[in-house]
This record gives C-alpha cells, structure tokens and sequence, in this order.
C-alpha cells in the first residue's frame, strides 16, 4: 500500500483515482456478472442464477452511487 499521496505522477489525488476506479470496477462487475448469469440460466442452476443476479444488483448499486458522488464532486 502507499503511504504517499501519488497525485503527482497521475494528475489525479488519490481518492479521486480511487472513487473512478471503484466505479470502474463495479461496472466491469456488473458485465462480467451477466455472462455468470448466462452460463448459470443455461446449466438450470436457479439457485446460482439467482446469487449472480444478487450480486449483479450490488454491483449496480455501488456503480451507482459512486457515479452520483462523481457527479458532485465534478460539478463543484
């Protein structure tokens, strides 16, 4: 883990880079999730369909609110 802000080689603070990377992260969720979902539907595994729709759901959520404090944060 760093223990220096490393802003200054990016050009972003580091817990800018980390809210866009968190938001990154749960979309890329949210699609690889979807083929999880697929291949789950196609063995008949309703039990496993229904926990990757969960977490899907969980990863759009955390998607989402990241997107909203993003948008604050990019308007002021």
């Amino acid at each position: 883990m760093a223990t220096e802000e490393t802003g200054q080689v990016t050009g972003t603070k580091d817990k800018d880079y980390n809210l866009i990377w968190f938001t990154e992260a749960c979309l890329s969720n949210v699609l690889r999730l979807e083929i999880y979902i697929k291949d789950a539907e196609q063995a008949g595994d309703q039990e496993l369909t229904a926990f990757f729709q969960r977490a899907q759901a969980e990863s759009r959520k955390g998607a989402e609110q990241a997107k909203e404090l993003l948008r604050k944060r990019l308007t002021t």
